[in-house]
């Protein structure tokens, strides 16, 4: 039974995962967009205090209740400040968009129309896709400077420039929350689904975490991309197919590692352990997302990731195999070409895909050995370790590098003693 500081340890974090964008959404719809930073403080200060409240006298019964409640009389005192409030503020914010404290408040239907209005705020023409979608991974899904430079391939101190730019643009535009209108969700719905797509990726494969499966981020870009689905406006053939690759994948988890937390890979996952339920729903939304003549790369990956749910049909690889080729050339990326090799083994063997990975030229990605471990696991083994050992020394991952290294223990058991 868990201690009271390792509930508390357990509770803070995933509390502020999930509720300080939901929060912060709903302080901007009061303030303004161009308030973001007084959002951000008043969000801070509310966890600040929960972490010495709760320290001292516990949990309380109703966590998140506790920290709206909190919120909004940190908000209320805030506007009552009139002094801070005639200096500092109203001469910055429009004030017709600006709403009185009597108006407050974090009701479900609040929330969820201040999230979904913010998605498309964030995702401002006024800065380029990539800064949109890194503005929209910090403010939006929590993501540290690391975990977004990782999604871009990228540096921490390109993407801490781009961060700052970003937000003085939206500052300098005077970009407020308001209600969704069609031209605007047009023009920015394709950044915020690749958005909420790396959101999910981030959960499904954790990078920079001791586990890796991340749940609460996984669930976060689900209810996020339902929130998409169910409002008219927001709705699309392109949600639905990300809901429905969500859904796929999301099925999967309990059979993708095991009771200590270690990786479980395809082919020894138990399948009785998929979740049927959202197989079910993934399909729902496959057929949903077909409806239309448009394809994706959303389409694609939840077609890959339908086969993979799939255990009797027979040439399920070689449909893997082929909705990579389509994949492949709407957007290529390094994880897109692995992947498509990977099933390229499946369907043609090891040996020639072999060739294929090598041809890739990608000897600083630890995927890339990772895969070159698996395909010569069977026919050189020191050149498996040898890959997996690169595959260690280049992911940030603990949780990859205790599964890489659990393979290479199972091949040196392997070899033969002299």
């Amino acid at each position: 039974m868990k201690s009271a500081d390792e509930k508390l340890n357990h509770v803070l974090p995933q509390l502020f995962r999930l509720e300080y964008t939901k929060m912060t959404a709903v302080l901007c719809r009061h303030f303004g967009l161009k308030q973001l930073e007084i959002a951000e403080d008043i969000v801070s200060e509310t966890f600040l205090k929960a972490t010495e409240t709760w320290n001292s006298k516990g949990l309380p019964e109703n966590p998140t209740a506790w920290l709206y409640t909190v919120a909004k009389n940190k908000t209320k005192d805030y506007l009552k400040r009139t002094s801070i409030f005639e200096n500092r503020v109203k001469e910055a914010i429009n004030e017709d968009a600006f709403q009185p404290a009597s108006d407050f408040d974090f009701s479900k239907e609040t929330i969820t129309d201040s999230q979904l209005a913010m998605i498309f705020a964030v995702c401002s023409p006024a800065n380029s896709k990539e800064a949109q979608i890194c503005l929209a991974l910090q403010i939006l899904c929590g993501f540290s400077v690391d975990e977004i430079a990782a999604a871009f391939l990228s540096n921490a101190e390109t993407i801490k420039k781009r961060l700052l730019r970003a937000r003085t643009a939206l500052r300098k535009n005077y970009f407020e929350i308001s209600q969704l209108e069609k031209p605007a969700v047009t023009a920015r719905l394709d950044t915020v689904l690749r958005t909420l797509y790396l959101l999910f990726n981030e959960g499904y494969f954790s990078k920079f975490n001791n586990q890796l499966i991340r749940k609460d981020l996984c669930s976060e870009a689900m209810r996020l991309t339902l929130l998409l689905t169910e409002n008219p406006l927001t709705d699309s053939r392109q949600a639905d197919a990300l809901l429905a690759l969500m859904c796929y994948q999301s099925s999967r988890f309990h059979a993708r590692s095991d009771d200590t937390g270690e990786t479980i890979l395809y082919d020894q996952q138990d399948k009785t352990l998929w979740n049927q339920e959202l197989i079910e729903r993934g399909h729902h939304y496959l057929v949903n997302a077909c409806s239309g003549e448009q394809i994706s790369k959303y389409h694609l990956e939840a077609g890959i990731a339908y086969w993979h749910t799939t255990t009797t049909a027979p040439d399920k690889w070689q449909h893997i195999f082929d909705l990579y080729n389509q994949l492949i050339l709407i957007e290529y990326s390094p994880m897109t070409a692995l992947n498509r090799t990977f099933a390229f083994a499946k369907v043609y063997g090891t040996e020639v895909a072999i060739k294929e990975a090598e041809n890739l030229g990608l000897e600083k990605n630890s995927y890339y050995h990772a895969l070159l471990g698996y395909l010569y696991s069977e026919t050189a083994v020191q050149k498996a370790i040898f890959h997996y050992q690169q595959a260690i020394s280049l992911t940030k991952s603990k949780a990859e590098k205790r599964t890489l290294s659990r393979a290479i223990t199972s091949l040196e058991r392997s070899i033969p003693s002299i």
